[in-house]
């Protein structure tokens, strides 16, 4: 479990886990999990079509050896988590929570970021604060004065910096950060007592090379209800004192240039709160009522496995799509979509349940997972979804983990990496997120040939903080699907749709991340008629 104020400070899981270094970790990135599964009757295995000169990453997916501040330019992409991603100029620039494997950031500002041209290759370049915004501690006291009966001023308030969301408006560019105080309302307690409120706060600039940031103050707050006080009954009250937990922001404008803010976290659901264009704030703040509606929730307690949501409108199927990331974040943690017509819901998934007052939320797009020979991702969720505005190709961002208790690694469920992948659209309009991490590798003509031969292949299922592994199937030329799954096959090379067992996929070339020796491969990618993916790599 996890959340509010309280417990989202587990997200200081990687912020506190505080890891005590065993020295070189083991630079082997896989495990051995090559069961033999009896192959069909031999036939002509065609090669996948390798682009000529193409050489794709070859970092590693253990960083532990390169995690330390004085390491930062070997990064890359290790020590990510809660990315956000906005274009400028040649760079994509990508900012984050404050969380690193040893809590490499710690003293050295909050929200660090990166950039990079092609979504690969990433050059770390520091934080954009120094330092608490003053208004803060301002806000936050001025509001326990006002509490019945007012409560005395914390003078050294415990802070953490959470999930920035980055856009473009206009000629500048806004980033909302998340600011949580961790100390309880009241006592020390937290199994008695609350902890305090969280902010979103805003910055802007208007030059993200430049790195120069103007903080415009709180935007919203985390603000009480009335329906339940600051005091718990014990550990395991979990029904929370305010409504919207005040983080993890994301903006979008609609087509008809409306401003919104999405936010929230656990407690009551994601909220949406219309913004002043001009000021990137709501236009008033002055009942709980200000501080926006719900759009979606998990169930109908108040203390609710769900977060981080993302928000985008596609002009291609006029739909509004809000990502969610469900369960906690070291190791369950597992990405949902639901769309709506209007900003404000009602959001429905892909059996027409509504997100919006409490229904489960499918699809499901990410799970815990492992192709084979190699330990597998897990907590991999919390995304940024954004598209090239010159190849209008869209794209998924998060941090996933390895797993715990990798041998050879100290706290291996503490390393943290940024996935980059592409996203498709199936024919009804859903999006699907490709199994492996972007690499940029040219497309080639994939025709029905392509496919035969042996691959890896996840139907996933939701299960708490269980890891979905590979099979292996083979395709023959016979339209025969045989291996630890059977069945039919087939290809539509004008959508670029493999069809296996019914669930029709999207086609990608791709980059074999798990190899001993990375290499082009091909994959696939769909959705169950229940929104699960399936997932596929050519091997």
């Amino acid at each position: 479990m996890k959340k509010h104020n309280y417990f989202k400070s587990i997200k200081s899981f990687a912020l506190t886990a505080l890891v005590i270094f065993l020295s070189a970790c083991s630079s082997d990135d896989g495990i051995d999990d090559s069961s033999e599964t009896p192959k069909p009757d031999p036939e002509p295995e065609v090669e996948v079509p390798v682009p000529e000169s193409f050489e794709g990453p070859t970092y590693a997916d253990n960083y532990s050896s390169m995690a330390s501040w004085n390491a930062r330019a070997q990064w890359n992409l290790a020590n990510v988590h809660d990315p956000t991603v906005e274009k400028s100029g040649d760079y994509y620039y990508m900012y984050q929570t404050d969380a690193s494997y040893g809590n490499a950031h710690d003293g050295h500002g909050h929200f660090h970021h990166r950039r990079s041209k092609d979504l690969i290759n990433w050059e770390y370049r520091g934080s954009t604060m120094a330092n608490v915004p003053a208004w803060v501690k301002d806000s936050l006291n001025n509001k326990r004065a006002r509490m019945n009966p007012a409560l005395p001023p914390i003078e050294n308030p415990g802070i953490g910096y959470w999930a920035p969301y980055v856009k473009k408006v206009g000629n500048v560019f806004r980033m909302y950060y998340s600011i949580v105080v961790l100390d309880p309302i009241v006592g020390t307690d937290t199994s008695k007592s609350w902890t305090e409120r969280a902010f979103i706060g805003l910055m802007e600039t208007d030059d993200l090379g430049a790195n120069n940031w103007v903080d415009k103050g709180m935007v919203v707050c985390s603000e009480p209800d009335g329906l339940e006080t600051y005091t718990r009954t014990g550990g395991n009250d979990w029904s929370g004192y305010f409504k919207f937990n005040g983080i993890d922001p994301t903006m979008i404008v609609t087509p008809e240039g409306q401003h919104w803010l999405i936010y929230g976290s656990w407690h009551s659901g994601i909220a949406a709160v219309e913004l002043d264009p001009n000021t990137g704030k709501p236009f008033k703040l002055e009942t709980q009522a200000d501080y926006g509606v719900t759009i979606a929730k998990r169930g109908n307690s108040r203390w609710q496995a769900s977060e981080g949501p993302e928000i985008i409108y596609n002009p291609d199927t006029d739909y509004y799509y809000l990502f969610l990331a469900y369960d906690e974040l070291s190791v369950a943690y597992n990405t949902r979509v639901a769309r709506s017509k209007t900003i404000t819901g009602p959001y429905l998934g892909i059996n027409g349940a509504n997100v919006t007052t409490g229904a489960d939320c499918y699809p499901m797009l990410t799970h815990p997972y492992s192709f084979k020979n190699h330990t597998g991702w897990v907590g991999f969720s919390h995304c940024s979804v954004f598209q090239d505005p010159d190849t209008k190709q869209w794209f998924y961002a998060s941090q996933a983990r390895l797993p715990e208790n990798v041998p050879g690694i100290a706290v291996s469920n503490a390393l943290m990496m940024g996935h980059v992948r592409e996203i498709e659209w199936t024919d009804d309009g859903w999006p699907v997120v490709a199994p492996e991490r972007y690499a940029g590798v040219p497309s080639t003509e994939i025709t029905e040939a392509s496919f035969y031969g042996s691959w890896e292949h996840i139907e996933m299922n939701y299960q708490f903080k269980t890891i979905q592994k590979a099979s292996t199937i083979f395709l023959t030329a016979d339209k025969k699907v045989s291996g630890d799954v059977t069945g039919s096959w087939s290809y539509d090379s004008a959508s670029k749709t493999l069809t296996v067992n019914g669930v029709k996929c999207k086609v990608n070339d791709a980059w074999d991340w798990e190899a001993a020796t990375r290499k082009v491969t091909i994959t696939y990618s769909g959705l169950t008629p229940g929104g699960l993916p399936v997932w596929g790599k050519k091997i």
